[in-house]
C-alpha cells in the first residue's frame, strides 16, 4: 500500500533556491525550513551584517550595501539583482522591510522569480486599511466603527470624532507596527493629533493619508493565523492574544488566547477565513481582531506575511508554517482541511530585546559578551546571536524569541518562568528581568488582562527584582569573597551523597538562597 498522496514529496520542484530578503533571527528561521527542504538558501547582507549568524548559515551570501536600510535591505534592485545572478528560483521576505511591499512583488514577477507570499494587488488591498475595511464589510467581517473614507482636513476630523464620540483613534492607511497612530480623547486634541499621524505615516509609508475609528476600550488583540493555496482552499490555525503591547509593541504572546470561549472562537476562525478568501489570499497570513470586554469581535487589519510570533501557533498546531509558505509558492494545494486542525496544549513567546526597561527601553546595541541559553523539554529559541557578536544600532533590537510549549497554561508558564531564569546575556542591557516580571503579575497568571495590562502595571513591571535574584547574586558574590579570604583552607569536599561540592556554593546553600 502507498503514502497517502499528502505524505508524498513533491520531488519535481519549481523552487530549488530561496534568496531570503531579510536579516536576523527571522531569515535563519526560515533558512533552517529550507535546509530540511533541502532547499539552497542566499543570504543578503549589510555591511554591519557581515558577521551575523544568516550570512554564516546560508549556503551563499553577498553584501548589498552599507547598513542604512534603504541602501541595503530596502533596496529592491540590489536584491534582484543578487537574485538574478546566483539564479535564486524565489524570494523569501521574512516580516519587516519588504515583505509588504507590493512594487517589490511586481518586480520579483517580473523578473520571474517567485515571490513567496500574496499578490501584489492582496498586498495593495490589504495594506490600505481603509480598503479593507471596505472589503471586510462586504464580506460580512465586523469592523469598527469609523470613516470608509480618507480624512481631507483636520476640521473634517474634528466634525467626525464628535460624531463617534470619543475616545477615537487616528489611524494611517497604510500603517503597522504602531506607526501613524494617536488615541483622540477630546476636541483639543484633534489637530495636533491629524498633524502628528499624518507627519509620521509620511516619513514612514510614503503616503499621509489617514482615518478614524472608534477606540474599542478595555480591547483583547487577538489574531488568527491564516493560510491559502492558489486555488481557493484557505484554513486558519487558530488564535493568539498579542494583548501584552507597550506603544501598540508587542512583547509576550501566547496561544489558545486565555480570553476566548470556544463558541467565540469558533466564530472569529470562521470569520477569518471568510476575510482571506475575500481578497483571493494565498500563503501565511493573519487576521488580526479586537474583541471588547463583552467578547464582541472587530476586524483590525490584515497582516499579508509572516508574523514575529508565528512559532506559538507552530507550537500548538505542529505545523511548520514556513514550510508551508514554500509548498503554496511552489504551486502545491493544502495539505489539511479545516476539519484536521485543532490546537494541542499551550505555547507562549517572549521577543528577547537589547533595551534598557528602565530608561524608556531605550534600544542598547553592544557586544554579547557571555550567551547562557536555556533548553529543556518544550523550549524553542529562534535567535541569531552568540558570543562576542555585536548588536548594531541601525535595526530592530530584538535578539530573539523565546518560546516554550507545555500541556497546559499554567505549565507553559512555569516553564516560561524556568527559561528566563536561566537566559544570561552579558556585555548590554536586556528586558529579560521585565519579561520575568510579566510571568509573576497576578492579572497575566490569570489570564485576565488586555491591551492596556502594561501600562496599567507598569509601576511594578518596571521595579527592578528585589527578591530572589538579587539575593542570590548577592550571596553568590559575599561566598565567593569567602572563598578567596580562606583560599588555603579551600580543599574539595565531599557530601553524604558523595558529590563534590565547592566551599562557596556550600556557604551559599547553608544561606538558603542557591537553587540546587
Amino acid at each position: 500500500m502507498g503514502w497517502p498522496d499528502k505524505y508524498v514529496v513533491n520531488i519535481i520542484r519549481m523552487i530549488r533556491k530561496v534568496l531570503v530578503a531579510n536579516r536576523g533571527e527571522i531569515a535563519v528561521r526560515v533558512m533552517r525550513s529550507c535546509r530540511e527542504m533541502g532547499l539552497r538558501t542566499v543570504a543578503v547582507f549589510s555591511e554591519v551584517d557581515r558577521t551575523s549568524r544568516h550570512v554564516m548559515y546560508a549556503d551563499e551570501a553577498y553584501c548589498i550595501g552599507p547598513a542604512e536600510s534603504h541602501e541595503s535591505y530596502l533596496n529592491i534592485e540590489k536584491i534582484i539583482a543578487v537574485a538574478k545572478h546566483c539564479k535564486a528560483d524565489a524570494i523569501h521576505p521574512g516580516y519587516g522591510f519588504l515583505s509588504e511591499n507590493a512594487d517589490f512583488v511586481r518586480r520579483c514577477d517580473a523578473e520571474g522569480i517567485i515571490f513567496i507570499g500574496p499578490t501584489a494587488e492582496t498586498m495593495e488591498e490589504m495594506g490600505d486599511k481603509i480598503a479593507a475595511r471596505k472589503r471586510m464589510m462586504a464580506a460580512g467581517v465586523p469592523v469598527v466603527p469609523g470613516t470608509t473614507e480618507p480624512l481631507g482636513s483636520a476640521d473634517e476630523a474634528l466634525r467626525i470624532c464628535r460624531e463617534i464620540g470619543y475616545p477615537v483613534m487616528l489611524k494611517a492607511s497604510m500603517g503597522g507596527g504602531g506607526k501613524g497612530m494617536r488615541l483622540i480623547h477630546s476636541d483639543d486634541e484633534v489637530k495636533e493629533a491629524y498633524d502628528a499621524a499624518r507627519s509620521e505615516s509620511l516619513s514612514s509609508f510614503g503616503d499621509d493619508t489617514v482615518y478614524l475609528e472608534k477606540f474599542v476600550e478595555e480591547p483583547h488583540h487577538i489574531e488568527f493565523q491564516v493560510l491559502g493555496d492558489s486555488y481557493g482552499n484557505v484554513v486558519h490555525l487558530f488564535d493568539r492574544e498579542c494583548s501584552v503591547q507597550r506603544r501598540n509593541q508587542k512583547i509576550v504572546e501566547e496561544s489558545p488566547s486565555p480570553f476566548l470561549t470556544p463558541e467565540l472562537r469558533r466564530e472569529m476562525g470562521a470569520k477569518a477565513v471568510a476575510a482571506a478568501k475575500a481578497v483571493g489570499y494565498r500563503g501565511d497570513g493573519t487576521i488580526e481582531f479586537l474583541v471588547d470586554k463583552y467578547r464582541h469581535f472587530y476586524f483590525l487589519e490584515m497582516n499579508t506575511r509572516l508574523q514575529v510570533e508565528h512559532p506559538i501557533t507552530e507550537e500548538v498546531m505542529g505545523v511548520d508554517l514556513v514550510k508551508e509558505q514554500l509548498r503554496v509558492a511552489d504551486g502545491e494545494k493544502l495539505r489539511f482541511r479545516q476539519d484536521e486542525l485543532f490546537q494541542r496544549g499551550h505555547a507562549i513567546e517572549c521577543r528577547i530585546c537589547a533595551e534598557d526597561t528602565e530608561n524608556g527601553f531605550m534600544p542598547c546595541p553592544g557586544v554579547i559578551r557571555q550567551l547562557t541559553e536555556p533548553n529543556g523539554i518544550g523550549v524553542r529559541i529562534d535567535s541569531y546571536v552568540y558570543e562576542g557578536y555585536e548588536i548594531p544600532l541601525y535595526y530592530d533590537p530584538m535578539i530573539g524569541k523565546l518560546i516554550v510549549w507545555a500541556v497546559t497554561r499554567q505549565y507553559a508558564i512555569e516553564r516560561m518562568r524556568r527559561v528566563l531564569y536561566e537566559f544570561k546575556i552579558t556585555g548590554l542591557k536586556t528586558n529579560i528581568s521585565y519579561l520575568r516580571r510579566i510571568m509573576y503579575a497576578p492579572a497575566f497568571v490569570k489570564g485576565e488582562y488586555d491591551t492596556s495590562f502594561l501600562e496599567k502595571y507598569s509601576r511594578s513591571l518596571q521595579r527592578p527584582n528585589g527578591g530572589n535574584e538579587e539575593i542570590e547574586n548577592m550571596a553568590m558574590v559575599a561566598a565567593y569573597v569567602d572563598y578567596l579570604f580562606n583560599l588555603d583552607e579551600n580543599t574539595p569536599v565531599r557530601t553524604v551523597d558523595s558529590r563534590p561540592i565547592s566551599r562557596w556554593r556550600e556557604f551559599g546553600l547553608q544561606k538558603g538562597v542557591l537553587r540546587i
